[in-house]
């Protein structure tokens, strides 16, 4: 099964399995996200969190994406010095800052959108339509059960 060699006994678990899919799936993510000129794959759900629920603390968005609070920060800061996001105290709380996307974010979150699907694309590749989303609906049902991210039953990626 893999040509790289791999024992049978790694080969015959699930757990195995996911982790090698998962460093693929993170290089196809990596190279496209590259090509974009975009440092780091944590970019995307932090633009895709904000596009979804609006202006929110850093600590509430890195808390949301399971992102450490260091590198809401640095991404926050990068982001908004290309103009993707606003950053302005909270009226409610001036020791926090509330974050919003940008019309120019929402621009290019569309861009990187396309630049995961081809990635994803890539990784599904050898399954058919119905396989993809049977491991889609059971991979989200995992991680739901293991972190409890919340997770769309209507999502089609």
């Amino acid at each position: 099964m893999d040509p790289l060699g791999a024992p049978a006994r790694l080969q015959s678990r699930v757990i195995w399995l996911l982790g090698q899919t998962s460093n693929q799936g993170h290089r196809l993510i990596s190279e496209r996200m590259h090509a974009t000129g975009v440092p780091s794959r944590s970019y995307y759900p932090l633009l895709a969190a904000l596009a979804e629920t609006g202006a929110t603390s850093q600590a509430d968005l890195g808390r949301r994406i399971g992102l450490d609070r260091s590198d809401v920060t640095a991404a926050v800061t990068d982001l908004e010095g290309r103009g993707f996001l606003d950053r302005a105290p909270d009226p409610a709380d001036r020791r926090r800052n509330l974050v919003r996307i940008t019309a120019q974010g929402e621009r290019f979150l569309g861009e990187l959108d396309g630049h995961l699907d081809t990635a994803q694309e890539q990784l599904l590749a050898p399954l058919s339509p119905d396989e993809r989303r049977a491991l889609k609906d059971m991979l989200a049902r995992l991680v739901a059960h293991h972190i409890g991210l919340p997770i769309s039953d209507t999502e089609e990626r």
